[in-house]
């Protein structure tokens, strides 16, 4: 008879977490929704069209590839500043390969993929070994692949002769499949990798152990730098592979152009940490943020807002974003924490919780 009148308010408390679990899974999808709904409203003649969708695909392949890239790392609990130098670095060196030296396109692109993933190991062995703060350690050695790309282009842009690049090279780019840019498509695959790798796979795992609590995964015998090594080295492989594309895209080689995408880039991985998966990264919560971010940003560019608009987006929404993950990831351990008390199995939840949450 005493449990009875507890179990309306059980009941309630239920309800409210059930729903407050679904704005927070689905809530950024819903908001991608109701914007691209608001600007076909709008602007009905431009916005709801298929070139319209196609420019907005194409357009934002490369940050949401470079996102990606960023969320492996963010998983272990760090930070790759330095992944906008490596796709400056990336695109420019792929037309060097392919302009100045002669090389195979095929070649080239192999080659600059393997040097990103070098690249990348080396950030995380720094970070690991020589116990610099990601943060530090990654911005200065961006600030040295800035270098090595003025050291390549000698400052000034990389273009081809007369006779251009070769045409299968820049259709990695310009190639359509299904009526739609083949980029799309490689960020679906990636996507997909990543989701199976993070998700699915024991690497994964071990990752959002790592980036939850670093001592309690190395008591349980996961090596830590290693698999942080491991992430960094991901990272860089992705930031070779989108360098290559925007080589495609732009076909000339500019030393400045990848400062431009390492903004978007951590809003994308950040802001995704709260949907989906709150509280932790993840590929789908990446893409739809990105998904977001791309139909804002097209939206208000064809209501004609000025040049400074887009800047002012990505700050405001990084600020919003870090914001976000943070509560996400504060919840779902205070989540936890509850649901192992109220189970009344206080000695079982510690290790589990910390496991599934990435604290930002």
């Amino acid at each position: 008879m005493s449990r009875s009148p507890t179990r309306p308010a059980r009941t309630g408390r239920q309800h409210g977490h059930g729903h407050r679990h679904f704005v927070g899974t689905y809530g950024l999808l819903t908001l991608t929704v109701l914007l691209f709904l608001l600007f076909c409203v709008l602007l009905p003649d431009t916005f709801p069209t298929l070139d319209n969708v196609s420019s907005i695909l194409s357009g934002q392949s490369i940050p949401a590839i470079l996102a990606l890239g960023v969320t492996i790392p963010v998983a272990s609990g760090k930070f790759d500043l330095s992944i906008g130098y490596a796709l400056g670095l990336a695109h420019v060196m792929v037309l060097f390969l392919i302009v100045e030296k002669g090389w195979p396109w095929p070649l080239a692109c192999l080659t600059v993929v393997a040097g990103g993933a070098l690249v990348g190991a080396v950030n995380g062995a720094i970070v690991e070994f020589a116990r610099i703060d990601a943060f530090i350690a990654t911005l200065g050695t961006g600030s040295m692949m800035y270098a090595v790309t003025g050291w390549v282009t000698d400052g000034s842009r990389i273009v081809p002769g007369p006779e251009g690049l070769p045409a299968a090279f820049t259709g990695l780019y310009d190639a359509r499949f299904l009526g739609l840019p083949a980029p799309a498509f490689y960020v679906l695959g990636l996507v997909v990798v990543l989701w199976v790798v993070l998700e699915r796979l024991p690497f994964g795992r071990y990752l959002y152990v790592i980036g939850s609590n670093p001592r309690a995964a190395e008591i349980v015998g996961i090596p830590t730098h290693r698999y942080c090594v491991y992430a960094f080295a991901c990272s860089g492989t992705v930031a070779g592979f989108a360098g290559v594309l925007l080589a495609a895209q732009q076909q000339i080689g500019n030393p400045s152009v990848g400062l431009d995408y390492l903004l978007p880039a951590f809003v994308g991985a950040l802001l995704g940490s709260t949907a989906i998966r709150p509280g932790r990264a993840n590929a789908v919560g990446t893409l739809v943020a990105v998904t977001v971010l791309a139909v804002g940003l097209a939206g208000i560019g064809q209501l004609g807002a000025q040049f400074w608009a887009t800047p002012l987006f990505n700050g405001a929404t990084l600020l919003l974003a870090v914001g976000l993950a943070g509560y996400s990831a504060r919840r779902r351990l205070r989540t936890d924490a509850a649901g192992t008390a109220g189970d009344g199995a206080p000695g079982t939840g510690a290790g589990t919780g910390s496991g599934t949450g990435t604290t930002l």
